[in-house]
């Protein structure tokens, strides 16, 4: 894979972020994983627009708004294998149930749920699906444009941070420059822009401070970015940018 290929670093950011049946790719293309995030917003968009599009067929049978509020983000979750969620889970339950380290980083890789994990996915669903209840139906392009610029503060944190892990799907995929990271936050930035006009910025804004937010709690805890870090990210991020544009636009 060469480094002026975009399509097939396209292809990798979409291999690497969703489950989608795929052409196998020679081992030697991951070794362009660094630079392939700046595709990450747009697969996102992509796997937001499958959402959306899940929404409206569900509106259009004449479901009620919370029944397709919860199919569109079921398929989200299928698209993607819900790895983000799992990021979720896995990242409170490491911080909030290890006192070390290297304790929240077991933790972390074991496969079993508890209940810091159970209550964030709880939680973090329930807001997102109240946000769609009131974007779906008049604002559904804000769907694909939380799930693109979500996506796109990922690679902001894999070239900031260093990996928590020798081993592991962020230690895999490899660090980012910060050219190609601003790259992925500014296709994120246009995508916002151009589905929610001048509140894409505010939608950015709360993004932003997420994922602020997120590398301080990272580094304090386990001294850098993990793959589920990088998922809770995506998903505080997503339910933020939703949030934050129901209230503008809901209001």
């Amino acid at each position: 894979m060469e480094k002026s290929d975009p399509l097939r670093q396209l292809m990798l950011a979409a291999v690497l972020l969703t489950r989608l049946p795929l052409p196998a790719l020679p081992d030697a293309a991951f070794a362009a994983g660094p630079r392939a995030v700046w595709a990450y917003p747009i697969v996102g968009l992509g796997v937001g627009l499958v959402g959306a599009l899940a929404g409206q067929i569900a509106l259009a049978l004449g479901l009620p708004t919370l029944a397709a509020s919860v199919l569109a983000l079921a398929a989200m979750m299928l698209l993607t294998g819900a790895m983000h969620e799992d990021g979720l889970a896995d990242v409170c339950d490491g911080f909030w149930g290890g006192f070390t380290p290297d304790r929240r980083l077991e933790i972390m890789r074991d496969s079993q749920i508890g209940t810091y994990g159970v209550l964030a996915l709880m939680t973090v669903t329930a807001l997102r699906i109240s946000a769609l209840l009131v974007l779906l139906e008049g604002h559904w392009a804000a769907l694909p444009a939380a799930a693109a610029l979500s996506r796109g503060m990922m690679p902001a944190l894999m070239s900031a941070l260093p990996p928590a892990r020798r081993d592991g799907l962020s230690q895999s995929v490899g660090k980012p420059s910060r050219r190609v990271a601003l790259l992925a936050i500014s296709i994120g930035v246009v995508v916002a822009l151009v589905t929610l006009g001048l509140i894409g910025l505010i939608a950015f804004g709360a993004a932003a401070l997420v994922t602020i937010g997120m590398a301080a709690l990272a580094k304090a805890n386990i001294g850098g970015q993990t793959g589920d870090v990088l998922g809770a990210t995506q998903q505080l991020s997503e339910a933020a940018i939703l949030l934050s544009t129901a209230a503008l636009l809901g209001a």
